[in-house]
């Protein structure tokens, strides 16, 4: 009965070091702007597509391995038993490791840029590593700035949804730049959402993120401001014509940004409690980010 206890508690352990949920934060950016593309050509290359995708999922294992083991430097992690190098008690190998998924991810995306013999897209994506490097990495770790939030906007948002449109159309859009604004401020928030409970070691290792700098009070009467941007800026590019009428499916994800809300200001100063706020975050995420882009492929088809 131990030894089963024991090897179910590692595997919890294990999911939550792997974080399967957390990588629709690659995917959303990549259907996001694959889908506004089809709206406006009618086209779809399928093997742009997936190949896009795989490389986004390799170069986000890449950043959260990497993230792990620089946290791991600081001593930030020391309580958090799901750190994978916490787990493996190996850095070297969690380093190299992730270094090998950041490779896959680059030949990825050196393919796409090889059938469109334009480099555009490798630029925009070696871009997004460099500012995903810096959130953690020596010697900038801007994260422990409270700079995260920022720089996980602007790789996730615009430099993201810019090179999915890019790739499949050899272009740039200004519907895509503000449909990248939507997607870059849920997947904000799920960093945001994820420094509630961990507030002291924070603290303790010098980390000025945002929980930090306001408090999880005013952290929390935030949620529902930063939450309710995403549907009043939907709703003003439909109204502006920007974004076609379909995408107002996106308010069909309003439950969960209520609920992120109402969870976060019962629970934001128990740390027990308000951890699995993250998750409703990346519910939120997802479920408008997925919805916004079939509003897309539903008014290209």
């Amino acid at each position: 009965m131990t030894t089963k206890f024991i090897a179910h508690s590692n595997k919890q352990l294990w999911l939550a070091a792997i974080k399967p949920p957390m990588y629709s934060v690659a995917i959303i950016p990549i259907w996001t702007g694959t889908a506004i593309a089809f709206a406006q050509t009618q086209i779809i290359h399928g093997a742009v597509f997936s190949t896009f995708l795989m490389a986004a999922i390799s170069i986000l294992a890449w950043m959260n391995l990497s993230n792990d083991v620089f946290d791991a430097e600081t001593g930030i992690d020391q309580n958090k038993h799901h750190s994978v190098v916490n787990l493996t008690g190996n850095k070297p190998l969690v380093f190299w490791l992730g270094n090998l998924f950041l490779g896959v991810g680059v030949l990825g995306v050196l393919a796409i840029a090889w059938w469109q013999q334009d480099p555009t897209v490798v630029e925009l994506v070696l871009l997004c590593c460099v500012l995903g490097y810096s959130y953690q990495g020596p010697p900038f770790r801007f994260g422990y700035q409270g700079l995260g939030e920022i720089i996980c906007f602007i790789c996730f948002g615009p430099l993201a949804v810019a090179a999915a449109y890019y790739s499949q159309t050899a272009a740039w859009s200004s519907t895509g730049l503000a449909a990248s604004l939507i997607i870059g401020i849920t997947t904000s928030l799920i960093l945001f959402c994820s420094h509630f409970h961990q507030v002291e070691d924070d603290l303790a290792a010098g980390k000025r993120s945002p929980i930090v700098r306001l408090g999880t009070a005013t952290a929390a009467q935030l949620l529902p401001w930063l939450g309710g941007s995403i549907y009043v800026l939907t709703g003003l590019f439909v109204g502006l014509g920007i974004f076609p009428f379909w995408t107002l499916l996106t308010f069909a994800s309003l439950p969960f940004a209520l609920k992120l809300s109402r969870y976060v200001g019962e629970y934001h100063n128990q740390p027990e409690k308000v951890s699995n706020c993250k998750f409703i975050a990346v519910a939120l995420h997802f479920w408008s980010g997925l919805l916004l882009g079939l509003g897309f492929v539903l008014a290209g088809i």
